[in-house]
């Protein structure tokens, strides 16, 4: 008779394989859980629409919404006026993001950067975002920049505020430990300050990418020739309510999306917190 005996490897694999298999079902559970609330939502809509308790010209029901989407997708309409908007919103959230992050970590690693950064940020944040729109038009035209500036900005303040905060909420006991290792100053920023402040920042970049859909709504209403906010506008002035709650649904589906995606990397990133789901 003979026995087979598993090696430590396998076993020392094993536990991992349980654990990883439970995560993801517990995962997958979550993310079905988190449907069960706009699926009823979308019956009870279109109960209503088919009940006449609310007119098309109010509120046009899903399925007449979903018939609008498919006609504007075979024209090629609501495909050039996503591509169109993204591509807005990658380029302020690009420009948005580079002036956040690198004036945080100047505010944050010296107080001479402090000094010099810090008051202007919060004068700025302070200023009524969309109240700089007539601003921007005299400043850059109606062209593509002011639009493209108007997310910028408005990506910019979460970043800064959740950067800087993490920064400077970095454990100042853990400079003694960089010192001990001879880290030298960049390593402490790169080693310690950084890795530090990341969860602050993740936090910081989901708010600011909220905040880049809702500044690109408002920039493309106003002098725009394309987009979905063109679109939007357009359809408003023929009282296509069928168009206009398609394009939100459309900024909405980006916007999860997007949330979507920075939660990935933070379970991607974050791991090395103890205790963080994964």
């Amino acid at each position: 008779m003979s026995t087979s005996v598993s090696s430590p490897s396998s076993l020392a694999r094993a536990p991992g394989r349980a654990r990883a298999v439970p995560g993801f079902a517990r995962r997958r559970r979550a993310a079905l859980a988190r449907l069960v609330a706009p699926l009823a939502l979308l019956v009870v809509w279109q109960l209503a629409s088919g009940a006449g308790l609310l007119s098309e010209r109010q509120l046009a029901a899903p399925t007449a919404i979903a018939s609008t989407a498919l006609d504007l997708i075979r024209d090629g309409t609501l495909t050039d006026a996503i591509a169109v908007s993204v591509r807005r919103a990658a380029a302020g959230f690009a420009l948005g993001a580079a002036a956040g992050i690198g004036l945080a970590v100047a505010a944050g690693l010296s107080r001479l950067g402090e000094h010099a950064v810090d008051p202007l940020m919060q004068m700025l944040r302070a200023l009524p975002l969309f109240g700089l729109i007539p601003l921007f038009i005299l400043w850059f035209g109606i062209g593509e920049t002011p639009k493209v500036a108007l997310v910028a900005l408005g990506v910019a303040f979460p970043l800064y505020l959740n950067t800087f905060s993490g920064i400077r909420g970095v454990d100042g006991k853990l400079a003694e430990v960089a010192e001990v290792l001879r880290l030298g100053r960049w390593g402490l920023v790169r080693h310690i300050v950084l890795p530090g402040a990341l969860p602050q920042a993740l936090v910081g970049l989901r708010q600011s990418l909220g905040v880049a859909w809702l500044a690109l709504i408002v920039a493309e209403q106003i002098n725009a020739s394309s987009g979905l906010g063109f679109m939007i506008n357009n359809a408003r002035e023929f009282l296509r309510t069928d168009v206009v709650v398609l394009g939100l649904v459309v900024y909405a589906a980006l916007g999860l999306l997007t949330d979507a995606l920075v939660r990935l990397l933070e379970r991607r990133a974050l791991t090395w917190r103890k205790g963080f789901p994964v």
